[in-house]
């Protein structure tokens, strides 16, 4: 597991405390009832102050999951760091 996915899984599980590694890997707003809009701008404004990148608010209703949060991040800085 690569630095930025153990960074996400901590950001993920602030909010959503409890659940395992891998759960929180396979997790979406589709698939956990707690994932409401408070607890995605939350999640967001974690994300970015874990990895200093700025989220634009029009991307907020396709980071759905943290496969889809995982590839933004990797969309906004390539290299992985």
């Amino acid at each position: 597991m690569s630095q930025v996915e153990n960074r996400l899984i901590r950001c993920f599980a602030s909010v959503f405390p409890g659940l395992t590694q891998e759960d929180i890997r396979l997790i979406s707003a589709e698939s956990t009832g707690s994932w409401d809009s408070l607890s995605a701008v939350t999640l967001a404004a974690l994300i970015q102050e874990e990895f200093r990148v700025d989220i634009d608010p029009q991307a907020l209703p396709d980071l759905d999951s943290f496969e889809a949060f995982r590839i933004y991040l990797r969309r906004l800085d390539p290299a992985g760091e």
